[in-house]
């Protein structure tokens, strides 16, 4: 999720503690818990700060390590003993039970997007994503903002509407599941221009009634398209290039990166007086007919590095970033 959606979890987590008669019960606890429910909900993403070490080194390693099986306990224990050391005589395990629960949701929801996570870690590199849920997903938001403005204004009792809320919730995330898992089944025999191999992914939009369509073909390239009112509209077919300069790319480590990321990285090529551009996209992320995540390598006509550039970026800044005049 993203970060503001975050934020609301963590002090929606905090209106729920207070089924907790302990947290209910004093309001130095409660105030702990609120702190560590607010942390423990944005703990497991301090890995931005992998940006400091180029877009490269946080793309490979955002959500991995951070959302790691063995960081549920980390981060736990750090905001713990942080609390512990500023709140005296607190009750520990009714404080850390609920930083727990926030750290944990935190990785839960991240499953539910296209992005993923490697919450097995571990046991497993793989990156999770179940492409059910939108990055930011507008119900989930508001229903927390209007919660917590109740809680605020002493409409309703915490510990009466947070259960309410989170209820609610589950109901939403299972309803969602389960329309993803149906409209997902039903593509192949929608599709009118199926062949035999294709394989379909269905991604979330910001609109609960409309999805982005992603089909790998057998033959390696993709077909985009979009399912709104249960209506296939494909949009765009993307051939992935054959070459020894995109082979040779593989080898450079900021193209490395984005194909341990992403497994839906599509290779295009140019040639130009100079040598050879490699551009690499990953096709799930359309927008405004382009697709903005990209890694970009240059090459002279010898295969040999001339500048390179991975991230999020537009046509026109992508020229400005790179040397385009070749060396």
């Amino acid at each position: 999720m993203d970060t503001g959606t975050h934020l609301v979890i963590g002090l929606g987590l905090a209106g729920l503690a207070y089924i907790d008669p302990v947290v209910a019960a004093d309001p130095m606890v409660s105030t702990a818990v609120l702190i560590g429910t607010v942390a423990g909900s944005q703990a497991p993403d301090a890995d931005t700060l992998l940006r400091l070490k180029g877009n490269a080194a946080y793309i490979k390693n955002h959500r991995g390590l951070s959302h790691s099986l063995p960081a549920l306990v980390l981060w736990t224990a750090l905001i713990s003993g942080i609390l512990w050391l500023v709140f005296p005589a607190l009750p520990m395990w009714h404080v850390t039970m609920w930083v727990f629960i926030a750290v944990a949701f935190h990785v839960f929801t991240d499953l539910f997007n296209a992005y993923g996570t490697q919450a097995l870690r571990p046991i497993s590199e793989r990156w999770v994503s179940w492409n059910i849920i939108h990055i930011f997903d507008p119900v989930i938001f508001s229903s927390h903002v209007l919660a917590i403005f109740i809680w605020s204004v002493h409409l309703m009792r915490p510990e009466i509407l947070f259960p309410i809320l989170y209820a609610f919730l589950a109901l939403y995330y299972i309803w969602r599941s389960w329309t993803h898992y149906r409209l997902e089944s039903g593509l192949r025999p929608q599709d009118s221009t199926y062949e035999p191999g294709d394989r379909y992914t269905l991604i979330p939009t910001v609109h609960l009634h409309q999805w982005q369509i992603v089909k790998r073909k057998q033959d390696g390239s993709f077909q985009l398209g979009e399912l709104k009112n249960r209506k296939i509209n494909w949009i765009d077919r993307v051939s992935c290039a054959v070459h020894p300069a995109v082979e040779a790319s593989k080898a450079h480590p900021n193209i490395a990166c984005f194909l341990y990321f992403s497994s839906y990285a599509c290779a295009e090529l140019k040639e130009h007086a100079w040598g050879y551009e490699v551009r690499w996209a990953d096709v799930r992320y359309r927008h405004r007919k382009q697709y903005p995540f990209v890694a970009v390598l240059l090459l002279d006509k010898k295969l040999n590095p001339i500048d390179s550039y991975v991230g999020w970026v537009s046509d026109s800044r992508l020229e400005k970033k790179l040397r385009m005049g070749g060396a």
